[in-house]
C-alpha cells in the first residue's frame, strides 16, 4: 500500500474554519491560518492522516474567485504561516491537499484584466475564454452563470502552463497532492495534458477531481486523476437511511464496487457544498451514516463538524453556504460537550477502519435486504478478510460490525 490507501482525511475549509470576512467585514491581512495548528493534534486523535484544505489562495470572497493562486489569501495569513502548517504537519504525520480552482478565476484576477486590457494579441489573451468579437466589446465566458467567475481556455496551451506552475509551486512547498475544483466542468483532456507532466516532477502527488455526475472510471480514465469525488454513494447513504430504502444504497454499493475495479473513489459523508448530515438524518442517523462510510471500499473524509454533530443547511441564494462552513474556536477547549458522543463514536469507527486497512478496497455483498434493515458484507479484495455490516432501522436504531469469526467489532449506542 501506498500513503494514499492509508489515508483518512480531515475535510476543512480555512476561511471559515477561522472566521474570516468572507464578502464583509474587516478584511485587514490576519494570521488567521494559525489557527489550524491548534487543532492538528485534535486531527491526529480523531484518526486521521490528513488535512484535505478548502481554497487558502488570494480571492475576492469565498476563495473559489481567486486572484492569485501563488500566494496565500491576506485573510489567512503569508507564506511564513503556511510553511509552519507544512512544517507542523510532517511533525506529526499528516498529509496536506490543498484545493486548486483551475475552472475558473475571479473576475478581477489581474491577468485577466491585463488580457482585456491588452485585447485578443497580447501575451495573455489565451489564458481565458473570450469571446473577443461579442457585440457590445469582449464577453469573457462565465463558470454556471456567475458572472464574478471566469472560465479558463482549456482549449489553450496558456493554462495548460499556468495550472502546472501552480500545482508545482505548491507541491515544492510541500504539500501532498492537489484537490480539483470543479473537474467536472473541465475537459479531461485539459487534465491528461497537465497531470502527467506535474507527475514527472511529483511522482508521489495526489489528485482528487471534484465530479458530481458522468461515467466515474471513463473520467478517472481519460483526464488521469487519481480518483474523484464519489456524490453516488452520498447521496445514496443519506438518503437510504432518511426514507428508509436499502435497496437504494445496496445498488450503489453494487455500482460501487464496478468502481474500485478501476480505481479507488473518493468517499465521504459531508462537504463544503452540501448540508451538513446531522441537518439530514440526525445525530443518530449521521453515526449510521458513517458506520457504513467507514465500512466500504474508498478514500474517506471528515468534514470538520461533522465529528461533533454540527448542523447547517445548505441553501440556494447568495450567503447560502454560510451555515455548513462555521467558524471553529481557537482550539479545542472551545468546543461545547453536547458534540463528545459523536466525537467519540467517530474516533471508534475511524480506528476500526485503521485497524482493517484492506477496507480502502473492500468489495460488498447484500446478506439480507428489506428497506428498513440490512446486513452486507465487507471483503478484502483477495478474500482472505471481511466484516459484516448489520443496520436495522425497523423499530430502535441498531447497528452492529461483526469480524469473520463472529465476534462484535463495534455497536451503536444510543447518543
Amino acid at each position: 500500500m501506498n500513503w494514499v490507501e492509508h489515508a483518512i482525511w480531515w475535510h476543512v475549509y480555512p476561511l471559515g474554519f477561522a472566521g474570516a470576512p468572507i464578502r464583509d467585514g474587516d478584511r485587514s491581512p490576519a494570521p488567521r491560518l494559525r489557527r489550524l495548528l491548534n487543532w492538528l493534534d485534535y486531527a491526529v486523535e480523531l484518526g486521521a492522516s490528513g488535512l484535505l484544505l478548502g481554497p487558502i489562495f488570494s480571492s475576492a470572497s469565498h476563495g473559489y474567485d481567486s486572484l492569485d493562486q501563488l500566494s496565500i489569501d491576506p485573510r489567512l495569513g503569508g507564506d511564513a504561516d503556511f510553511d509552519d502548517l507544512v512544517a507542523a504537519c510532517r511533525r506529526r504525520g499528516l498529509r496536506l491537499v490543498l484545493d486548486g480552482v483551475f475552472s475558473h478565476v475571479g473576475a478581477d484576477h489581474p491577468l485577466l484584466r491585463r488580457a482585456l486590457a491588452e485585447g485578443p494579441d497580447g501575451e495573455t489573451a489565451d489564458l481565458f475564454d473570450i469571446d473577443w468579437r461579442a457585440p457590445g466589446g469582449p464577453r469573457p465566458r462565465v463558470f454556471e452563470g456567475h458572472g464574478d467567475l471566469v472560465r479558463l481556455n482549456h482549449a489553450g496551451g496558456a493554462a495548460v502552463d499556468y495550472t502546472a506552475d501552480v500545482m508545482r509551486h505548491w507541491l515544492a512547498r510541500g504539500i501532498d497532492g492537489w484537490r480539483l475544483d470543479a473537474a467536472y466542468s473541465v475537459p479531461a483532456e485539459f487534465w491528461a495534458r497537465v497531470l502527467p507532466a506535474v507527475r514527472r516532477d511529483y511522482p508521489q502527488a495526489w489528485f482528487l477531481g471534484e465530479v458530481i455526475h458522468g461515467d466515474y472510471a471513463e473520467i478517472v480514465a481519460d483526464s488521469t486523476m487519481d480518483t474523484l469525488t464519489q456524490y453516488e454513494l452520498w447521496k445514496a447513504i443519506w438518503s437510504s437511511l432518511t426514507d428508509p430504502n436499502f435497496f437504494e444504497l445496496d445498488w450503489n454499493l453494487t455500482r460501487h464496487n464496478t468502481f474500485l475495479d478501476s480505481f479507488t473513489p473518493q468517499t465521504f459523508i459531508g462537504n463544503h457544498d452540501v448540508t451538513r448530515i446531522a441537518s439530514r438524518i440526525g445525530a443518530e442517523g449521521a453515526v449510521t451514516a458513517l458506520a457504513i462510510l467507514m465500512t466500504v471500499g474508498g478514500i474517506p473524509s471528515i468534514y470538520y463538524g461533522d465529528e461533533q454533530g454540527f448542523t447547517g443547511v445548505k441553501e440556494e441564494r447568495f450567503g447560502g453556504d454560510d451555515a455548513v462552513r462555521p467558524a471553529y474556536p481557537e482550539d479545542p477547549s472551545g468546543l461545547a460537550p453536547w458534540g463528545a458522543p459523536v466525537l467519540r463514536a467517530h474516533q471508534q469507527l475511524i480506528g476500526l477502519r485503521r485497524r482493517h486497512p484492506w477496507l480502502v478496497t473492500a468489495r460488498t455483498e447484500s446478506l439480507h435486504l428489506e428497506n428498513a434493515r440490512y446486513t452486507y458484507r465487507a471483503s478484502a479484495a483477495d478474500g482472505a478478510a471481511h466484516l459484516d455490516v448489520e443496520i436495522d432501522l425497523e423499530a430502535e436504531r441498531r447497528v452492529v460490525i461483526r469480524d469473520a469469526a463472529g465476534e462484535v467489532l463495534w455497536s451503536q449506542e444510543k447518543l
